[in-house]
């Protein structure tokens, strides 16, 4: 299947026609990603807002999606202050007020869907991988899961439905399974020049829980900077890291602690920058089988259970096959469907 790269310097075009629905678009994808200098417009010193960017906070929606405890400790101020910084981001931006369900309907069509390269996979997924939400799949050693990191670093560059021209890419990789050279064959496949694939890929190694999360400062900085043109966040995998982190007795309650304080911050960087974001997951050693099934255990407990958006349990199959069950979604029918590894990435068995 050919496509025509992106250009990065293009943007994204609105769906309607109308210049009514033009001027909608524009508006609020310039309320999306306005600058947190605005502030200074306001009376916030720039002393301050370079605090706030130095966090990673590099918007007025950031600023309204943080709370009053964590700005104080970031700026080193009493209540006060912040509650004017506070004040002045509802002042330049959308009050936080409630809205109708037919206005949440019109602001999800903003969303975009990434292919997986497998049909039956993004039919799974009710049309691909999800923008403003957390996408994870679990699964054992080699079931398929940096495979599809992989093939979602080509096809999110892709244009696809909807008007979706294709973006940048940030992957942060735990476990050292990055390949660049993978990504050629993925290329070719797509027919794609596999040079501004890779140029495309912006590639981060973590080597501890802290240093992951301490990644996410530079995510943000980087969406910002080319606001919509990162359409795509992968770290693979979220849970290794602080698998050894906290591996000693007692530690649980402090890892699940700094997990969902990392969970919060990817959930808020998907919905203030508009973008998909990919994780995969691990599973614990003590599976339980039935005449019927394989159960897999994901780990991270509730915590990451609560924070993903939509969670696939990828099994071994015969050969290069791979079974993709659908765990949990908020819309989705539970279902499974057969996909295969191949030389160009994740596809439908029969390619």
């Amino acid at each position: 299947m050919a496509a025509r790269m992106m250009d990065i310097n293009e943007t994204e075009k609105p769906l309607s026609d109308t210049t009514e629905d033009t001027n909608a678009d524009i508006e609020e994808e310039e309320i999306c990603f306005q600058d947190i200098v605005l502030l200074e417009e306001h009376g916030i010193s720039i002393q301050d807002i370079r605090k706030l960017q130095a966090a990673g906070i590099n918007t007025i929606k950031g600023a309204q999606m943080t709370i009053t405890k964590k700005l104080c400790e970031i700026i080193g101020s009493n209540d006060e202050k912040v509650a004017k910084i506070k004040e002045a981001c509802t002042k330049i931006s959308l009050p936080n007020c409630f809205i109708t369900a037919s206005e949440f309907s019109d602001q999800r069509k903003h969303l975009f869907k990434l292919s997986t390269g497998s049909n039956a996979l993004d039919k799974l997924l009710g049309g691909g991988v999800e923008s403003m939400s957390i996408t994870e799949v679990f699964g054992e050693f080699r079931a398929g899961k940096t495979q599809l990191s992989h093939t979602l670093c080509v096809t999110a560059q892709m244009p696809g439905s909807n008007g979706y021209l294709g973006g940048k890419v940030i992957f942060i990789d735990t476990e050292h399974t990055f390949r660049p050279e993978r990504l050629r064959t993925i290329a070719d496949r797509f027919n794609l020049d596999p040079l501004v694939v890779q140029d495309n890929i912006l590639y981060a190694r973590a080597y501890n829980s802290e240093h992951q999360f301490e990644l996410l400062n530079n995510v943000a900085a980087k969406f910002h900077e080319e606001a919509g043109v990162f359409k795509l966040l992968i770290i693979d995998s979220i849970m290794a890291l602080f698998r050894v982190d906290y591996s000693g007795r007692g530690e649980i309650a402090d890892r699940q602690q700094k997990l969902g304080q990392m969970l919060s911050r990817l959930q808020k960087i998907s919905e203030e920058y508009n973008v998909a974001v990919f994780i995969t997951n691990q599973i614990t050693t003590d599976l339980t089988t039935t005449q019927q099934d394989v159960v897999l255990k994901p780990i991270g407990g509730n915590i990451l259970a609560h924070a993903s958006t939509t969670r696939v349990a990828f099994l071994k199959a015969e050969g290069e096959k791979r079974i993709a069950k659908l765990y949990d979604s908020p819309d989705l029918a539970e279902n499974q469907v057969m996909f295969s590894i191949t030389s160009g990435g994740i596809a439908d068995v029969n390619d």
